[in-house]
């Protein structure tokens, strides 16, 4: 069975605990401060996954991992028995599709603003509002500066993806040049 699938099925039987219990929230933020410890720090992803670890070693570490996040009791039997059932290279995947799921209860989406430069806040609360109108969700907006697009923004929230860049553009004039000739 690959990851996605089984990041899947954990993903939803957690949200289904943490909403029955009211503890989306604090699912959340222990899922998304795991991932991160996970994927920042490569000898944790190590230690928890490699069998070369014996499988206490592993719980051990977990245990540590589990009181530093002061995880609800609940997250911490989960994380344990992720590592017990040999499953903490899915966790990653875990916090993704949870975080994902919750968004969907909230009927809120994420999306990405890349600009040339920083923006005011002002054009970041309209971009904003303009996202939201366009998707019907309340997004929650990350800006990224990335120069080489040279002026203009790109938005993307989910598969919508809207570029409004002078990188874009002069590729476009480019190509109607090579076109026409």
């Amino acid at each position: 069975m690959n990851n996605t699938v089984l990041a899947k099925r954990y993903a939803k039987a957690l949200f289904q605990v943490g909403k029955e219990e009211d503890l989306l929230d604090d699912f959340n933020g222990a899922l998304a401060e795991m991932e991160r410890m996970y994927n920042e720090v490569p000898e944790i992803g190590n230690v928890l996954t490699n069998p070369f670890y014996p499988q206490d070693v592993r719980e051990k570490v977990m245990v540590h991992l589990v009181e530093a996040l002061r995880a609800p009791a609940l997250m911490a039997n989960f994380f344990n028995l992720l590592v017990q059932k040999r499953r903490a290279d899915v966790l990653p995947d875990i916090a993704q599709v949870f975080r994902a799921l919750v968004d969907a209860e909230r009927n809120m989406c994420r999306g990405t603003v890349i600009s040339a430069a920083g923006i005011s806040s002002d054009l970041n609360d309209k971009i904003k509002a303009t996202l939201e109108k366009i998707t019907g969700k309340q997004v929650v907006v990350v800006n990224e500066v990335d120069p080489a697009i040279i002026g203009g923004i790109i938005a993307r929230v989910g598969d919508l993806v809207l570029d409004g860049s002078i990188k874009t553009q002069l590729k476009g004039l480019e190509e109607s040049i090579k076109g026409s000739e």
